[in-house]
């Protein structure tokens, strides 16, 4: 009976011999190892707010940076095209229209104008020549106009005290005038006549150059009379002007 028990005995401490045995063989590291890939594997699928904050940081970053960069680029290049093509337009603009409004001004006359000579109360022995443009382009009266009553064979002076600072402009419709001393008021002059016609020719832009048609505008039925003290002004842009002399 000893012998059965012990055998027994002996069996049941193999036994547990094989057990710790097979607890400290590394199988059970092993098994714990196999527990903790999953568990770092669980960790590395949700992003970690540092590398949550990078990745959400660092897009919007490159983005901003690559918009502001295109902005920078885009603004410059905007700015300085911009201001170029500006500069470009504006000046070719402003020469165009500055020759535009060259080729489109032409000398002011009989082609082009309506003239009337009428004699007025004061000053005495005065008459206004009234010259209205009547085309449609601007045009220029210049220096003075150039008087001839009847056939008169001498051509009057312009009082030079009358000559305007600039070139007597008519855009259509718009009148400019000229102011004639007929005769001495204190009767000086020589050689008066009465005229029934009057021919009232115009200058070019350089002095006593040929400006284009004539004019005839009507006198009086009586007639005008005049003497050697016939003058005339300069074109004025204003009947008073014209008749302040």
């Amino acid at each position: 009976m000893r012998i059965r028990r012990n055998s027994h005995l002996l069996a049941l401490t193999a036994l547990a011999a094989l057990a710790l045995t097979a607890c400290e063989d590394g199988t059970g590291v092993k098994d714990e190892g196999a527990s903790r890939p999953a568990s770092s594997t669980a960790t590395a699928a949700q992003p970690t707010p540092g590398t949550d904050k990078g990745t959400g940081t660092a897009p919007t970053k490159d983005t901003t940076g690559s918009a502001g960069s295109s902005g920078k680029s885009g603004g410059t290049a905007g700015g300085k095209s911009g201001g170029t093509t500006g500069a470009g337009t504006g000046g070719d603009t402003g020469d165009k229209a500055a020759d535009t409004a060259s080729d489109s001004r032409v000398l002011c006359n009989g082609s082009n104008t309506r003239v009337t000579a009428q004699t007025v109360a004061r000053p005495l022995n005065h008459m206004l020549l009234t010259v209205t443009n009547t085309g449609s382009r601007t045009c220029d009266l210049t220096y003075n106009p150039v008087l001839r009553f009847d056939e008169m064979q001498w051509v009057p002076q312009a009082a030079k005290e009358t000559q305007p600072q600039a070139v007597t402009t008519l855009a259509p419709g718009e009148s400019g005038y000229a102011g004639v001393l007929l005769s001495a008021a204190d009767g000086s002059g020589d050689g008066g006549q009465t005229a029934k016609k009057l021919t009232v020719a115009f200058q070019g832009y350089t002095p006593n150059s040929d400006g284009g048609a004539s004019a005839t505008p009507t006198l009086p039925a009586k007639g005008v009379y005049y003497d050697s003290s016939l003058t005339v002004t300069y074109w004025q842009q204003d009947m008073d002007d014209a008749l302040s002399w």
